[in-house]
C-alpha cells in the first residue's frame, strides 16, 4: 500500500506544476500589478518601470515563474511584493482558521445528513420529501447568499451569534466555537441535504438486496441490520462523493471566509489577487491544491479499507 501512496503523490506533482503555472499566466495577465499597488495612481511611469525591476516584473513570464519554481522546490515560497511577509509564515498563520471551517463542516455533514439519509431510506414519507427539498436548496441557493441572510437574522435581529471575526482556538474554546457557528451553517447547508440524497439511494439499493432479505429472514433485528450491515455496504458511494463535497468546500471558503470577516487561505487568496501578489497567491494555490490532493489520498485509502473489492492501480 505504501508504494502505491507514493505513486499517488508522485502522479501529484505534475498537477501541482499545472496548477501553480496556470495561476501565474492567469494573474499576469490580467491589468495592473503588485508595483502600481504599491505606489497608487499618482506614481509616475518612471517611478513603476523602476519598482517593477526591483519586483523582479519586468521579465518575462516564463522567467518570472522558472525563478518561482527553483526557489519553491528549495522550500522557499518567497515573499509578499505588497508586504515583505513571508509567504510561508502568511500561510501557516491563515491555515487554522481554514482548516476548522472545513474540517467542523465536514464532520457536521457527516453526523447530520448520514443518519437522516438512512432513516429516510427505512421511513420514506415527508422525511424524504423534507431531504428532497433541502437538496434541491442546496444546490440552488450559494452559500454567499445564505450566509447574507443568516448574518441579519441571527447576529443581528436575535443577537444568538456574532455577526462575523474569528477568535483563535487558544484564546477562548467557547468564543471559537461561537464565531464558527454561522460560518460553518452555511457552509454546511447544501451538502447535508445532498449528502443525506446520497446516504438514503445507496441505502435503499442494499435494503433491496438478497442478503438484507436473509437476515430479516433470519431473525436480526432491524436497527442491527441498518446501522450495522446496510450502513457499511452503503458507505462505498457515500465516501466517493464526500470527497468532491470537501473539495467544493475549500472552493466555497473563498467567499464564505469573506463575507464573516474569518482571516483564513480564502482571504488571503482574494486579497493576494486583487493586488496582483504573485507569490502570495501561488503559495496559497499550491497549498490548496496539496491540501486537496491529500484528503483525495485519504478517501481513497478509505475507500479501499471499506470496499475491499477495490484496488489501487
Amino acid at each position: 500500500m505504501l508504494v502505491i501512496l507514493l505513486r499517488r503523490l508522485a502522479v501529484s506533482i505534475p498537477l501541482l506544476f499545472a496548477v501553480s503555472f496556470l495561476t501565474f499566466l492567469l494573474v499576469s495577465l490580467t491589468p495592473g500589478d503588485a508595483a502600481y499597488t504599491v505606489l497608487g495612481s499618482s506614481a509616475t511611469p518612471d517611478q513603476l518601470a523602476a519598482l517593477r525591476q526591483q519586483m523582479g516584473l519586468d521579465q518575462p513570464i516564463l522567467v518570472q515563474y522558472l525563478n518561482w519554481v527553483t526557489s519553491a522546490l528549495q522550500g522557499n515560497l518567497g515573499h509578499s511584493l505588497i508586504t515583505g511577509q513571508s509567504v510561508s509564515e502568511a500561510i501557516f498563520q491563515r491555515l487554522g482558521p481554514t482548516l476548522s471551517l472545513v474540517g467542523i463542516a465536514t464532520v457536521a455533514i457527516v453526523v447530520i445528513a448520514v443518519p437522516l439519509g438512512l432513516t429516510s431510506a427505512v421511513r420514506g414519507g415527508r422525511l424524504a420529501t423534507s431531504i428532497d427539498t433541502i437538496s434541491f436548496a442546496g444546490v440552488a441557493v450559494p452559500n454567499f447568499i445564505l450566509a447574507l441572510f443568516a448574518i441579519p437574522v441571527f447576529a443581528v435581529w436575535l443577537h444568538w451569534l456574532p455577526p462575523s471575526g474569528y477568535v483563535p482556538l487558544a484564546s477562548s474554546p467557547n468564543k471559537w466555537a461561537l464565531s464558527l457557528v454561522l460560518p460553518v451553517a452555511t457552509l454546511a447547508f447544501g451538502a447535508v441535504g445532498i449528502i443525506a440524497k446520497q446516504t438514503r439511494a445507496a441505502a435503499e439499493d442494499v435494503m433491496s438486496s438478497e442478503f438484507v432479505t436473509v437476515q430479516r429472514a433470519n431473525g436480526y433485528a432491524r436497527q442491527s441490520i441498518i446501522w450495522k450491515h446496510v450502513l457499511k455496504a452503503s458507505a462505498v458511494p457515500i465516501i466517493a462523493y464526500l470527497g468532491v463535497v470537501i473539495v467544493t468546500l475549500f472552493s466555497a471558503t473563498v467567499l464564505i471566509e469573506t463575507i464573516f470577516a474569518i482571516p483564513g487561505l480564502g482571504g488571503l487568496a482574494v486579497q493576494a489577487s486583487s493586488q496582483g501578489d504573485l507569490p502570495m497567491l501561488l503559495g496559497v494555490t499550491v497549498v490548496f491544491t496539496l491540501i486537496i490532493v491529500l484528503i483525495n489520498i485519504v478517501l481513497d485509502v478509505v475507500y479501499a479499507l471499506v470496499n475491499p473489492k477495490v484496488t489501487f492501480r
